[in-house]
């Protein structure tokens, strides 16, 4: 597989409705905002792991696609495949050479650390770090939004003691009646490209990642329904590809090209259709818009 060779930013439009995006645990679970605007937050790492779990899903561990960073699991665990693999014995110190090794083995293996990176420093093992090809911003809502709270009530019991008694288990849901979010995000072609004299280290993160990074962004709510994220939904993917490996402008005037207004401000936002979006055509010289979603 070969590396990309042109810079990307994106930006991806997602809404959820009756539901929690992203809960704060230090907030009682209530959804985040920022406390000083009540904008809605969605933090890089929880769309990352929604974007691990797709992959996870789909390649079900197929050779190149395992996933470092898994729900549950142990990363000393992770680790060992390299070290074995590649027959370190002091794994806390290794060589440079090897620790050069060691971290092309995690590339090359686990499509997280071929995309985002990793810090790889356990107990049992210390590889360093490598920086990823691919980043997200926090997504923040269009709008503020609005924290509920809404009261629930169980009907069955948990055990016989509780059958004699009327009082109902009570519980609580944290929502947003309406969200629409918007993420931007960046892909660097230097970072995934591999330096053939082995003096830095790229991730080798290639066109067919890339191509399954686009389809995890338009499906990854589809596979992650619950009863907290009933209704979550990407709207909107819009992608700016530059001909070039370093990019031919600066990323934050790719981003001001897109445009989401409110149609109405009578009521607040309950859905996709109160949303207008629009792309300018006006973009630099030597990059495509390409619409995915």
């Amino acid at each position: 597989m070969s590396e990309i060779k042109n810079r990307y930013e994106f930006v991806l439009l997602f809404d959820v409705e009756n539901g929690n995006p992203n809960g704060d645990p230090d907030m009682g679970n209530m959804p985040r905002i920022d406390p000083q605007t009540g904008y809605g937050i969605v933090t890089d790492v929880c769309l990352k792991r929604k974007i691990r779990d797709y992959v996870d899903l789909v390649k079900q561990g197929a050779d190149g696609y395992d996933i470092y960073v898994r729900s549950g699991s142990v990363l000393d665990n992770q680790n060992k495949k390299a070290y074995t693999a590649v027959k370190v014995k002091d794994t806390k110190n290794p060589k440079k050479e090897e620790a050069l090794e060691l971290i092309q083995f995690m590339c090359k293996n686990f499509f997280d650390v071929r995309t985002f990176g990793a810090v790889m420093v356990g107990k049992e093992a210390n590889f360093g770090q490598v920086r990823g090809p691919v980043q997200l911003n926090f997504a923040r809502s269009q709008d503020p939004i609005f924290q509920q709270e809404v009261t629930i009530t169980r009907c069955a019991v948990t055990n016989e003691k509780e059958t004699d008694t009327k009082n109902q288990t009570m519980g609580k849901k944290q929502i947003v009646p309406y969200g629409l979010y918007r993420a931007e995000g960046y892909i660097s072609a230097n970072l995934a490209k591999i330096d053939k004299g082995k003096k830095t280290v790229g991730t080798g993160f290639s066109e067919e990642d890339l191509a399954l990074l686009w389809e995890s962004l338009v499906n990854m709510f589809e596979h992650d329904h619950s009863a907290a994220r009933g209704k979550m939904s990407a709207r909107k993917l819009i992608v700016f590809k530059h001909d070039s490996e370093l990019g031919c402008c600066q990323s934050h005037i790719l981003f001001d090209k897109i445009k989401v207004e409110r149609l109405s401000k009578d009521l607040p936002p309950r859905s996709f259709a109160d949303y207008k979006v629009t792309v300018a055509k006006d973009v630099p010289k030597g990059v495509e818009v390409v619409e995915k979603l």
